[in-house]
């Protein structure tokens, strides 16, 4: 009597990719794996979960998992009257993206120098969702182009500050060493209802050799000649403002994330939280993960940062507790970097087929992703994977 073969399981593959870039969002980057998945395995369980780290695309990957996405009046870093998207969670939980709203990649926001920009629409932002009722508060700092401290939130939330003749000083960079007296008396009462997380992948104080200006400022236009000048200004800025508020943060970790964005969130109570751990509880990263067979994961480019604290990588890690093994596809790949990167993945790989520029990498994209996605599922489906 033959013995009928066992009935094979489908396998389950869960897809968590970060954006790419500059080219796709989390949510384009998984749903076109997730395709080519299922071009070599039609039958596969494809669970797609975007994941960021709280940078840019951080309020979209919190919305795939649901929640109502609203568009807020607000600032942009000019001070100039602009609009951007928020959400509110499923359970009430408020998201504020630092990125869309002061972001780096703002043209008007960024044609003025970085001495004269603001962080005044995130705390728009922030007033805007108190006023619709949140009290618990998910704030994205990655990918800031703004230097001032926080200054701008505080402002935007009623704090005001004084020069030594009494004067109102603006809450730009240029301005702050100027600062005598800061008075907190009109700070938006339901702030003290409210509980912030603050969400970045870095740990930076607000200043100093490894502070806000030092490490992130170039890359917002601070020039080399101005690095001692607006982290001196900060320093000042801070030793005013913990005297009024009698809190200390600027050594705190994650005090320098975004600017010093961070600084002024940790000076209202804020909770200092890897943006990639968060965002991988709210959007149910490890249910996900239970009973699958595979992950793959991703980002634009990766190299040795990704392991500190990127969300690939703790995407992988998750994994790894889960007893599932991980695949990293990224745009691009150091070559350098994959002895440490093979130590978190099982396996690295670029979408690109040849010699390519970004340009077209860019535009190819969706169809890169794609087919990538189906030939690791081919090679997955060759090595006899159940």
């Amino acid at each position: 009597m033959t013995t009928p073969a066992p009935t094979r399981r489908a396998p389950v593959v869960v897809i968590a990719p970060d954006s790419f870039k500059g080219s796709l969002s989390a949510e384009e980057v998984a749903a076109a794996i997730g395709a080519g998945i299922q071009a070599a395995l039609p039958d596969a369980q494809v669970r797609l979960c975007p994941i960021a780290d709280g940078g840019e695309g951080t309020l979209d990957a919190l919305m795939h998992a649901g929640g109502e996405r609203l568009t807020v009046e607000c600032r942009n870093a000019a001070a100039q009257a602009a609009s951007a998207p928020v959400g509110i969670l499923k359970d009430g939980t408020a998201v504020v993206e630092s990125a869309a709203i002061v972001g780096i990649t703002d043209d008007a926001g960024m044609a003025v120098a970085v001495q004269q920009r603001t962080t005044l629409g995130v705390g728009d932002a922030i007033r805007q969702l108190l006023d619709r009722g949140a009290r618990r508060f998910l704030v994205a700092l990655g990918g800031s182009s703004t230097n001032d401290g926080g200054a701008g939130l505080l402002a935007a939330l009623g704090v005001e500050f004084f020069d030594a003749a009494g004067e109102i000083v603006p809450p730009v960079p240029a301005q702050l060493q100027r600062v005598a007296r800061v008075d907190a008396s009109g700070l938006d009462p339901r702030v003290k209802e409210a509980h912030f997380v603050a969400m970045s992948d870095v740990d930076n104080p607000l200043c100093g050799p490894e502070g806000a200006t030092a490490v992130f400022g170039p890359q917002k236009g601070v020039n080399p000649d101005q690095v001692a000048t607006l982290d001196t200004a900060l320093g000042h800025f801070a030793k005013v403002l913990e005297q009024a508020l009698g809190r200390q943060a600027s050594g705190q970790p994650g005090a320098g994330a975004a600017g010093g964005l961070g600084y002024a969130l940790l000076m209202l109570g804020a909770q200092f939280r890897s943006g990639a751990e968060t965002v991988a509880d709210h959007i149910g990263l490890d249910e996900a993960l239970a009973g699958a067979d595979w992950l793959i994961t991703g980002e634009g480019r990766s190299d040795a940062q990704t392991l500190h604290g990127k969300a690939p990588f703790i995407a992988s890690q998750r994994a790894r507790r889960a007893g599932v093994p991980t695949t990293l596809l990224s745009g691009g790949i150091d070559r350098k970097s994959l002895d440490k990167l093979q130590s978190s993945f099982s396996g690295c790989f670029s979408i690109t087929f040849g010699p390519m520029d970004l340009k077209e990498a860019i535009a190819q994209a969706p169809g890169l992703l794609k087919d990538s996605g189906e030939q690791l599922a081919r090679l997955w489906q060759g090595a006899g994977a159940r």
